[in-house]
């Protein structure tokens, strides 16, 4: 199935998920599955770190789905200072993931990270 048209679509749903990034290897945060008929839209994603120390962040968008394919970066290793929140992407510089793409973290210290994104599931 092809994406839909974004001039118009069926249904625009507003979702938000959370991930904790508990280790240093890359963790998917948001996948669009391939034949899924949806585009996915990222409106925000956010970055915070609880503890004191800095720690670092990757985000990449990947060639398919699941973190599969060819990883590339949207923000590479940039320092999340600590107890303090980094905006990587906002509603003024959005993101698409089409079928078969996803969206991955790495931390650079396991534990210190949590990530909120906001998108919208169009189909």
């Amino acid at each position: 199935m092809a994406a839909p048209n974004l001039l118009s679509p069926t249904t625009i749903t507003g979702k938000t998920v959370t991930v904790n990034l508990t280790t240093t290897s890359a963790t998917s945060v948001l996948s669009n599955a391939a034949s899924s008929g949806k585009a996915l839209k990222v409106n925000s994603l956010y970055v915070a770190n609880t503890t004191a120390t800095v720690a670092n962040i990757t985000i990449n968008q990947y060639s398919a789905a699941a973190l599969g394919g060819t990883a590339f970066p949207i923000a590479s290793t940039i320092a999340v200072p600590g107890n303090a929140t980094l905006v990587v992407i906002d509603k003024d510089a959005y993101v698409y993931l089409e079928e078969n793409t996803s969206l991955g973290a790495t931390a650079g210290t396991s534990s210190a990270l949590q990530i909120v994104c906001s998108y919208e599931d169009i189909s």
